[in-house]
């Protein structure tokens, strides 16, 4: 027994240790089946994950529209991933369908409908602004901050990125400089495939899960499947990836949430893709 003792307690520590060097990998499943007889649905998806952020899931079905208001010191962004709608911001009508992003910008209130015999889903993120958020706020591009913004995934600007592989479709759906310290974007490509381990300890980082999406990531010793309509969180400062197996399908969207307008420095590793002279 004495012999074995120093073994033992050797397991012990390497287990602790790689115990408290792994971190779990928070991942929430999004319901897409409304319950019997109802006509909303709305559920406060991964609480508290990241400090100023607060994410809902939302469903709409039937007659009545839903009428959304900013609340003061915040910002707002829609992210439509299934069903088909419109939005009213100012009067003006923006068609929704699945994979659509809204930001009200400078607008206080819109109204949200769900087009007939469909259930319309999104998740609504609000960003709760700084100090220097609201000083940095003031200094973007005014037609950045004060016109609705609208965009449909497949119409967004295309790079490429060294840790993705030249078969993935990257797209930027929200650049920088529209909301502070945020920016968003989809990652595509069919398996086998792979995004490679990197780190950035200077920004949150959610995952979305959109249709057909079938992926494992991976965050230091842990790993996790993400599929598709569910919300995951990479933790903070883990060296992760992205793998997707034969015949299946990756496809989400990234969200980054900078702790600081310097840490937006990490967003120029994105390569633009040139469009080229017809």
């Amino acid at each position: 027994m004495r012999k074995s003792f120093p073994v033992l307690l050797g397991a012990f520590l390497v287990t602790t240790m790689m115990s408290l060097h792994a971190q779990e990998i928070p991942v929430e499943n999004l319901n897409t089946l409304l319950p019997q007889y109802s006509q909303q649905y709305a559920k406060t998806i991964l609480a508290d994950e990241i400090k100023g952020i607060h994410v809902e899931h939302i469903a709409l079905t039937g007659k009545n529209a839903v009428l959304d208001a900013t609340a003061p010191g915040h910002k707002l962004i829609y992210l439509f991933f299934k069903g088909n709608g419109t939005v009213n911001a100012a009067g003006t009508d923006y068609a929704i369908v699945p994979e659509t992003i809204l930001l009200p910008n400078a607008v206080e209130q819109i109204k949200v409908s769900t087009a007939v015999n469909d259930t319309l889903h999104y998740l609504r993120i609000a960003s709760k602004l700084s100090k220097q958020d609201l000083i940095d706020l003031e200094t973007f591009p005014k037609e950045n901050t004060q016109q609705v913004y609208y965009k449909k995934f497949t119409d967004c600007e295309p790079y490429t990125e060294p840790i993705k592989s030249p078969n993935t479709v990257s797209r930027t759906i929200m650049p920088n400089k529209i909301i502070p310290r945020i920016a968003m974007g989809t990652v595509q490509t069919k398996g086998p495939d792979r995004v490679d381990p990197h780190e950035h300890p200077m920004l949150e980082q959610l995952f979305l899960g959109l249709s057909e999406n079938d992926v494992i990531v991976y965050a230091d010793d842990e790993h996790s499947p993400l599929e598709e309509y569910a919300l995951l969180h990479i933790p903070l400062g883990s060296s992760h990836s992205v793998t997707v197996e034969k015949e299946k399908v990756m496809y989400y969207v990234w969200m980054d949430f900078f702790l600081d307008a310097k840490g937006e420095e990490w967003l120029k590793t994105h390569q633009v893709i040139e469009k080229e002279n017809e």
